[in-house]
């Protein structure tokens, strides 16, 4: 089944990237996808500082992208602002080299509802042709009925964000 969720994964994207649910177990997971993208790494790291310009507004509380927000800075909050002045931190910023990547900590969507969080690490490396994104998120901790079950789940909707990325930089917007 998890070769089946790949491949759909994959196909899904059309080429655009190499996804893969590296490890499952009960106590944590990892995912990764590596994405060629046709623009230089100055712009798909401008653009990941911007996730309100590419991520999918149906994967945020307030269903509005426009309220992502990532302040590019250690100890930096990827937060998302909601409605009658709430405030939700999705992640936090532990390290960051310009042009080169970004690491994140903490637990994204329904994570939060777990005793489980994550390390999102995004590293950027210039091809002849653009840039390589390669792109792991690690899981750890508890949840109810284990986290192997939201190994899957997890890898398709960073792979629909990371489709969403390329989209938005390759477009040059």
């Amino acid at each position: 089944m998890k070769a089946g969720i790949i491949i759909a994964v994959l196909c899904g994207l059309a080429g655009a990237a190499e996804a893969e649910v590296v490890e499952a177990l009960t106590g944590g997971f990892e995912v990764r996808h590596v994405i060629e993208i046709n623009a230089p790494a100055e712009a798909v790291y401008a653009a990941l500082l911007q996730p309100s310009k590419w991520w999918n507004p149906e994967h945020s509380w307030s269903g509005d992208a426009a309220n992502l927000t990532l302040e590019p800075r250690a100890g930096g909050c990827y937060c998302e602002a909601l409605p009658k002045g709430g405030m939700i931190e999705h992640m936090r910023v532990v390290a960051l080299q310009p042009n080169e990547g970004l690491r994140l900590f903490g637990g994204l969507g329904p994570l939060q509802f777990t005793g489980a969080s994550g390390f999102w690490n995004l590293t950027l490396k210039a091809t002849d042709s653009g840039t390589t994104l390669t792109a792991t998120y690690d899981v750890g901790g508890y949840a109810k009925g284990g986290l192997d079950k939201w190994a899957a789940p997890v890898d398709g909707v960073l792979a629909e964000q990371y489709g969403r990325l390329k989209a938005h930089v390759e477009a040059g917007k």
